[in-house]
């Protein structure tokens, strides 16, 4: 048996089997024998009067204002998960809302030592099979840290359990279970929990889990909400959940397709050096009848994926959730699996009483009333082999308002339906639906895939019936929206995203059974051969998200192959909506806010459209790839796209972009504040293009290749766009001028910034010195006033001088 197969055997976290019957030998054997002669036979007889006791995965009795978990003694060293959620949630505490986690889930064991019970905290970063010596080391170099200890109150019938009580734990501000962290306590100026304030509110035990929901009452004097009280409280639901006995066969991650997975580094494999192990977070999904798999026949599973939808949720919208959740279906049913995911209505109180949205036995689609313009896909999963055991979408309602905005600034300039402050209930109701698979994908373990979108030509998006059959990207899981490079003349144009053939290709990755395979790398062997097949389609190309974004090819909120010919389209789009906006938003009795809003959305939308653009610059594109494709990983954006992008920048932005100037708009939203936002628009701009990162990789890409676009060309085609004539004699453009000058000094002290990027900037500050002390001596005194200022701002930046003394 080779150690791979060990893996799948003996899949253990560090301080597993081996400890544990140590644990049970010593105080299973010697010390349970004396318990009874220690304690009162009478002890639990005398608890239980006159308490309320639930019995399941451990019973709960409830007396006197005090909790007390029964535990049996066959419980004791086994895995539970605790789920730390917020069911009472406080506005401004977090982004979220009630269902949130509070915590990252934590796995805990709970351990007899003498009269004491332990509450120790579990980790799966280190693992070993403990057939082999390595084991030892492991578990002697992860030792598991004591979270809480409990006395032992009582010992239950046969003395096969015993009883604590647990009230303390959740009454006091315990850091694994809490509901604030400590940027909350410094942010609200928290000064402490008040214990007499704090309680536990009720407790549910269930076959499979227990679920305890308390309140935290904490004193501060820089609260989010109700500051006059001085108290934050909040509503915490703890859920502890025994981990499958029987563990799910882990699938390995693959780099090539996105999905969540839990790294550990496994020290019984054979490398010589500590390897590391991903395992994707998947469902477990099997075929009820395997054999009739085999023959290709549609097999219903032998568990489901149910999204139960809140009981809290508007009835208008529940018919397109559960479409989100139902589309789903099709990308199961072409591996061969029926059935497989459903969405349902929550059980009544009179159906079932005990049913809670906390419960973790029931994934469901929570409805969340604040002002958030969100939505979010979290799940829960088993650590020692990424198995989905549950999961929780939170629906905000005002998602409503921010899909409003999308899709009317996107696509009002050919969409009749979106050219209204409100949505007909069949719009929005396909918004909605959109948002909802969106968020289910997240729950079957896939991230966003920000490298589909380019697949598609612009051409290709502009082409009747394209849209419609392929959506706007491959992937329903990039963040591409609403097809904005459609124009009036693209008649039958289609404009929804929808689940793609990338999300099919992921959903085989992840769920299809393979029979065949007897450990985990023979699994990926033939996932591998799978995935080699599509290495040169880009339908298929998973692009992670990253924060550096040297990759300009995985972005949000873009769609088509070419950021410039789209966003110039996009803008084309805005232009024809911006005088229309007066009219659209028009509602008899009411104000301007709603035209305020979608002016301020257009804004945003070309805020995104010079950030796709601007991001070419330096872009590395990168490909997921394995060694035995051998091909290339990273290919430099060449230099053509890089400079098209700059004038497409100068040209958009640094030239002033005057449309939005729409004294039809502005004279009914604000008396001021369009030279701001204009002025926003070239910094954000700015900021972009003279990243420190963007402009080291311009100095090593122009090093490793002489006709590469280099630091130098990207100054000079920079400072030809903003200091032109036009720009000087406009307030616009010297509010630009002065915030290029202001950028561009700032990296002059950038530790950041290599020593050719410093050079390069040197350089450009000299051309603009002489630019400016070539300026003509008529102009108006305004315009000498602002060359003067550059000129003084530079010659101090450039030598070290101090402005004012001269010095």
């Amino acid at each position: 048996m080779n150690q791979l197969t060990l893996l799948l055997t003996f899949f253990l976290c560090t301080c597993a089997p081996a400890l544990n019957t140590l644990y049970a030998q010593e105080d299973g054997e010697k010390t349970e024998k004396s318990d009874d002669k220690k304690k009162d036979k009478n002890a639990y007889k005398d608890l239980l009067k006159d308490a309320k006791a639930q019995t399941g995965l451990f019973d709960v009795i409830e007396k006197e204002g005090k909790t007390y978990f029964e535990l049996p003694l066959a419980l004791m060293n086994q895995e539970i998960l605790i789920v730390s959620r917020i069911s009472g949630h406080v506005k401004g505490l977090n982004f979220g809302g009630a269902g949130m986690r509070s915590r990252p889930q934590q796995v805990v064991r709970w351990q007899k030592h003498g009269e004491k019970v332990l509450l120790r905290s579990v980790s799966y970063n280190s693992v070993a099979s403990e057939d082999l010596p390595v084991y030892q080391s492991v578990r002697n170099n992860n030792f598991e840290p004591i979270v809480a200890t409990f006395d032992v109150k009582a010992y239950g019938k046969d003395s096969s359990s015993v009883v604590f009580d647990v009230t303390p734990f959740f009454t006091n501000d315990e850091p694994m279970i809490g509901a604030i962290d400590d940027d909350d306590r410094k942010n609200f100026g928290i000064k402490g929990l008040d214990k007499d304030r704090s309680l536990i509110m009720s407790v549910k035990s269930f076959p499979g889990n227990v679920e305890v929901r308390h309140v935290l009452t904490y004193k501060g004097d820089k609260l989010p909400d109700n500051q006059v009280t001085g108290t934050l409280s909040v509503e915490m639901n703890q859920s502890f959940i025994l981990l499958p006995a029987e563990k799910m066969t882990p699938r390995q991650y693959d780099p090539r397709v996105g999905y969540f997975s839990i790294e550990q580094t496994n020290y019984g494999l054979d490398a010589q050096r500590a390897e590391k192990q991903r395992f994707i977070t998947r469902w477990r999904l099997e075929p009820v009848d395997m054999e009739a798999w085999e023959r290709g026949e549609l097999v219903d599973v032998k568990k489901p994926i149910v999204y139960y939808i809140d009981p809290a949720t508007p009835t208008e919208w529940v018919p397109y959730i559960k479409q989100g959740v139902d589309d789903w279906q099709q990308a199961f049913e072409a591996i061969g699996l029926k059935n497989a995911i459903m969405a349902k209505d929550a059980p009544t109180k009179a159906e079932d009483p005990d049913w809670s949205p906390e419960d973790v036995r029931y994934s469901v689609i929570r409805y969340v009333t604040t002002d958030i313009q969100n939505a979010m896909g979290p799940h829960v999963h088993d650590p020692r082999t990424g198995e989905i055991l549950e999961s929780d979408i939170i629906w905000y309602h005002n998602v409503m308002n921010l899909l409003r905005n999308w899709y009317l600034i996107q696509t009002a300039a050919v969409n009749p339906e979106a050219r209204t402050p409100k949505f007909e209930r069949e719009v929005m109701g396909k918004l909605i639906r959109f948002v909802s698979a969106h968020e289910v994908g997240h729950t079957l373990g896939l991230p966003h895939n920000m490298g589909s979108s380019p697949a598609y030509t612009v051409e290709q998006l502009r082409t009747p019936g394209f849209v419609q059959e392929n959506g706007v990207a491959p992937s329903i899981m990039d963040y591409a929206r609403f097809n904005y490079v459609a124009q009036p003349e693209d008649e039958g144009v289609g404009l929804m995203p929808k689940i793609g053939v990338y999300d099919y290709y992921a959903i085989r990755y992840g769920y299809l059974p393979i029979p065949e395979a007897g450990s985990v790398a023979e699994d990926h062997e033939i996932l591998n051969a799978m995935i080699k097949e599509k290495a040169d389609d880009p339908r298929y190309r998973y692009g992670r998200q990253t924060r550096a974004g040297y990759d300009a090819s995985a972005q949000t909120e873009d769609i088509g192959d070419d950021a410039v010919l789209a966003s110039t389209l996009g803008i084309a789009n805005l232009k024809r909506i911006v005088p229309k906006l007066p009219e659209w938003m028009a509602e008899d009795g009411k104000y301007f806010d709603n035209l305020e809003e979608v002016y301020d959305n257009v804004v945003g939308q070309l805020r995104r459209y010079t950030g796709h653009v601007a991001s070419n610059v330096g872009s590395v594109y990168e490909w997921q790839r394995s060694s035995d494709e051998n091909k290339v990983v990273y290919e430099t954006l060449s230099k053509e796209k890089q400079q098209a992008a700059v004038k497409f920048i100068n040209e958009q932005i640094f030239t002033t972009p005057e449309w939005l100037i729409d004294e039809n708009i502005l004279q009914r939203i604000s008396a001021t504040g369009v030279a701001e936002k204009i002025a926003g628009l070239q910094a954000s701009a700015l900021r972009t293009l003279m990243n420190d990162d963007r402009l080291n990789r311009l100095v090593e890409q122009r090093s490793r290749d002489a006709n590469a676009y280099g630091i130098m060309d990207l100054m000079n085609d920079t400072r030809s766009g903003v200091f032109t004539p036009a720009n000087t004699n406009s307030s616009y453009g010297r509010t630009l001028q002065a915030a290029y000058v202001e950028t561009l000094t700032k990296l002059l002290t950038n530790e950041e910034a290599t020593a050719d990027v410093k050079a390069g900037v040197r350089a450009n500050l000299n051309q603009i010195q002489r630019q400016l002390a070539a300026g003509k001596q008529n102009d108006d005194l305004l315009v000498q006033g602002h060359r003067g200022e550059l000129d003084q701002h530079i010659r101090v930046a450039l030598t070290g001088l101090e402005a004012m003394t001269g010095k």
